[in-house]
């Protein structure tokens, strides 16, 4: 049935790839339609998270936000069908690192780097980062269950250099990178909503006391990583830039969950400027009553 579904629908998907942005767009303002107007697809879900996270934000203001993230969203999705046969050419015209020299001077002193970073704009098209970056780039991704796809989706992202790493084995391949002595980069996305049984620190987020991720934090400091800050700016339509800050040379200079606190507070920041492209269509905030329950679990 994998097989079937992938041969149906990849050529499709192929050929959608090989248009130019500009009749890929016309296309998304189609899906745009269907998705907001029509189908309603977690709309309810999305205005909810951006008035939790906006509470000082009117009505009108919560519904225009909500308006144009699913404007971006789908060109998200069409800008990722794209992906599959993007130039480097274009790659490197749409989406700029505007001051790759951060990474670069880390590298060059033999450092490897833990970089962070968020669902902000476009971060899938981040495996072009190789293109710019003198590191070997690596970054934690969820398989894809149908197994062509998978291999398709991995071969796609690798020509450039990036090399996506199954979640489940992340930090065992980090560990034996660092074991062997392979310098390298790794991409950590850290804003999503952890499992409860896996979180370790709270912080207000977005005005909101939930659960965080830890784990970048963690492995720097565990392996001596230099950490960095990635944030992506749309500057237009289908045109991004990502800008580099350095958060520290020595993690363990750090007290715990303080190097987590800094980087929620800068992509916090990061969000209040462009709030529309976030992604907000998963149940962000869905754990934000349950900290005392947690406190208690994690007491015993």
């Amino acid at each position: 049935m994998q097989f079937i579904t992938f041969i149906v629908t990849y050529p499709f998907i192929w050929l959608l790839s090989l248009l130019p942005m500009r009749i890929l767009y016309l296309i998304s303002d189609f899906f745009f339609f269907i998705l907001y107007y029509v189908v309603g697809y977690r709309k309810k879900v999305v205005y909810n998270n951006i008035q939790l996270a906006f509470p000082e934000k009117s009505d009108i203001e919560i519904k225009n936000i909500t308006k144009k993230f699913f404007k971006h969203f789908t060109d998200l999705i069409f800008e990722s069908i794209k992906s599959f046969t993007i130039s480097k050419n274009e790659m490197q015209k749409r989406y700029v690192y505007k001051n790759i020299d951060v990474i670069n001077t880390l590298a060059k002193q033999g450092r490897s780097i833990a970089l962070m970073g968020s669902h902000h704009n476009n971060w899938e098209l981040s495996f072009g980062l190789p293109l710019v970056a003198n590191i070997a780039c690596y970054g934690a991704y969820t398989k894809i269950q149908n197994k062509y796809f998978e291999k398709v989706i991995k071969s796609s992202r690798m020509r450039f250099g990036y090399d996506g790493v199954y979640t489940t084995i992340f930090t065992k391949t980090i560990q034996e990178r660092v074991k062997n002595n392979i310098q390298s980069l790794y991409i950590l996305l850290s804003d999503q909503s952890p499992q409860l049984r896996k979180t370790r620190h709270w912080a207000t987020f977005l005005n909101n006391f939930v659960p965080v991720h830890t784990g970048a934090e963690i492995l720097a400091k565990k392996y001596n990583f230099a950490v960095v800050n990635m944030t992506v700016t749309k500057l237009k339509r289908g045109f991004y830039e990502a800008e580099f800050e350095l958060l520290t040379e020595d993690p363990s200079q750090y007290n715990n969950f303080d190097l987590t606190e800094r980087y929620l507070q800068i992509t916090e920041a990061h969000i209040q400027k462009q709030p529309e492209f976030y992604l907000w269509s998963h149940k962000r905030f869905k754990h934000k009553n349950k900290y005392s329950s947690w406190l208690k679990n994690h007491k015993k």
